[in-house]
């Protein structure tokens, strides 16, 4: 039996926007390491800016989801030792974590795969509005990785 000052609401909608946005950064990871492409795409806003380490900047969930194709089709990769971040305005959100993966197919402008693993630390920075991912931001260090996969 319920006391009449417990409340029937969901707990999910006592949380600060803080606690909420770092819940969506860790289901964002969730479904990176679960290889659920269409659980990552779900997260973010239509017009989701993606700025790719040591390249260009892309807009839109089309692009995003033509990234992780990509990827999926070179890589093998799950992030590990998490730590999100999240301002108390849940307007931003950092995570830290070491990729652990393989390199699965060569890549153009990379060394030849041969199915190499590698461990990276990594960076990521996001923009969160609406409840929706809006930006994200990768940061890794790609020489550590060439020369981990032996280019």
């Amino acid at each position: 039996m319920t006391s009449p000052s417990s409340s029937s609401r969901p707990v999910a909608d006592a949380a600060t926007p803080q606690v909420r946005t770092h819940e969506l950064i860790t289901r964002y990871y969730a479904a990176f390491n679960d290889n659920d492409p269409a659980g990552m795409l779900e997260l973010l806003s239509g017009d989701v800016q993606h700025d790719i380490n040591e390249g260009a900047t892309q807009m839109g969930k089309g692009a995003f989801e033509t990234f992780l194709t990509h990827m999926d089709t070179h890589y093998r990769e799950q992030a590990r030792n998490l730590t999100v971040m999240v301002s108390a305005d849940g307007l931003r959100a950092a995570a830290e974590f070491v990729i652990h993966g393989e390199y699965l197919k060569t890549d153009e402008g990379l060394p030849p795969a041969k199915g190499q693993k590698y461990a990276l630390p990594v960076g990521a920075f996001f923009e969160v509005h609406g409840g929706q991912i809006t930006r994200v931001t990768n940061y890794y260090n790609l020489q550590d990785w060439t020369r981990q996969v032996g280019g």
